[in-house]
């Protein structure tokens, strides 16, 4: 269940979904500016796409870029530009056409080389890795109707900025083919341990009473922009076009290098400690609703858009059981004394919350129960003194009150609040991290083993 949880939720997060989520919204910024964008015969900045080599004397017709001997032409990286565009809502100028450039190159060289691998993969192991037609209709039209449109409007949108129904298609299929191949090369053996999940719940159990802030990230790689100076230059550029208006979640589904970015750069609520110091020094500064400068990290730079903060100390819910004899308040001294010496007897062989109602039943007087889970500070004081100070499937001392004597146990533990996580929704978190960990290795070494260049 939690495979096809995730996979259901990664057609959506990790496809191209969010791509033209804005597209509705967006300014028709290449009708007003058609004259900035260049034609396919005009030549702008040089190509410095990290991992490529060679020289550019600027893109102009025919073939500029070969990945592995396959072509990445003019036509190709222009159309790819107006996508670029159109898609993150970016007002395109003479000082940020370079660095979209370089973007739409970088996507292209990544595309080919995962379409060269999927090709190979499906040789080696004679089936079809590539998206059917069908599959690339289905995610078109599931687009379409996230924007409250069709098919067929939402390309002649797109068709209207400039961007061929092909540009969008190709797209499409190597977004689908490669996610799909990932998972279904990795995703089967994949396994979140308990332990993980665990760690992970007192991880935030330790972090609750700190600070945590809702926030959005963008991250420029500077491995991936060639230098820390041409990422540092590129969020700048990017910073400019936000703050002229341009969609955050779009300009992070294009142009950010987080795994986050297929949510449109959505990291959720954080705690002091998860993101890198540089980012948490800023995150204080910060108000709801207002962007970072950009941050410089050891091997990049950050955006952080916050939405909103709060203080830590969310609630701490607990699942109780107890086994009580019962005693009116004016018991004697001997009546207290036999339940007590009872229920004593009896907490030594109780294994937690497991064998409670077994074991209750063989003492003569005494009654098991279900408290079900409470906040700890909505507990009567013995009791509550005794949930806070026990671990899960520990049993209290006998407790007296009014109504009689019992024995307390801690049958669960959880964090309540807005941010609090089920050991599923964890696990889920921790799988979709980590494949898409998998997936930013595979394609690193798809770069490192290319021959790419330039022409």
């Amino acid at each position: 269940m939690r495979r096809l949880e995730f996979i259901a939720a990664a057609r959506r997060a990790a496809g191209a979904v969010v791509c033209v989520s804005l597209l509705a919204m967006a300014i028709p910024v290449l009708a007003q500016t058609e004259s900035s964008l260049p034609a396919a015969t005009q030549p702008v900045a040089p190509i410095t796409a990290g991992g490529v080599t060679g020289q550019s004397s600027g893109l102009s017709e025919g073939v500029v870029v070969t990945v592995n001997d396959e072509i990445v032409s003019t036509y190709d990286i222009v159309q790819r530009m107006r996508l670029l565009i159109v898609t993150s809502g970016i007002q395109p100028s003479q000082e940020n056409l370079p660095d979209i450039q370089r973007e739409a190159v970088r996507s292209l060289i990544d595309e080919r080389l995962e379409m060269q691998e999927l090709r190979r993969e499906g040789k080696t192991q004679k089936f079809d890795l590539i998206a059917s037609d069908a599959e690339v209709n289905d995610e078109l039209a599931d687009i379409a109707r996230s924007n409250n449109s069709t098919p067929d409007q939402l390309l002649s949108q797109l068709a209207a900025q400039g961007v061929g129904a092909q540009t969008f298609r190709d797209q499409l299929r190597a977004e689908i083919s490669w996610r799909g191949w990932i998972r279904g090369r990795y995703g089967q053996r994949l396994i979140i341990a308990d332990d993980q999940v665990k760690a992970f719940q007192k991880h935030l159990e330790a972090e609750a009473g700190k600070p945590q802030y809702q926030i959005s990230e963008i991250f420029i790689d500077a491995s991936r922009a060639g230098s820390m100076a041409a990422a540092e230059q590129g969020a700048s550029q990017l910073i400019a076009q936000l703050q002229k208006g341009a969609p955050f979640a779009a300009v992070a589904r294009q142009f950010s290098n987080s795994p986050s970015a297929a949510t449109g750069g959505d990291v959720g609520w954080i705690s002091t400690g998860e993101m890198p110091p540089e980012v948490d020094h800023k995150l204080d500064d910060l108000r709801a609703g207002q962007m970072s400068p950009a941050i410089t990290v050891k091997d990049g730079v950050y955006i952080v858009l916050l939405h909103d903060k709060r203080a830590g100390g969310t609630s701490t819910l607990v699942n109780l059981k107890q086994i009580a004899i019962a005693l009116p308040k004016g018991a004697s001294d001997e009546q207290v004394a036999a339940a007590n010496s009872k229920l004593s007897a009896l907490r030594p062989k109780l294994s937690g919350c497991d064998n409670l109602d077994k074991e209750t039943a063989k003492v003569g007087g005494a009654v098991s129960g279900d408290l079900g889970e409470a906040e700890t500070k909505d507990l009567a004081p013995a009791f509550r003194d005794a949930a806070e100070s026990l671990q899960v499937g520990q049993v209290s001392a006998p407790i007296r009150t009014d109504a009689g004597l019992h024995l307390i146990a801690v049958c669960g533990r959880r964090h309540g609040g807005a941010d609090a996580l089920t050991p599923e929704q964890i696990e889920n978190r921790l799988y979709g991290q980590e494949l898409a960990m998998i997936a930013k290795r595979q394609l690193r070494d798809l770069r490192n083993s290319a021959t790419i260049e330039t022409r």
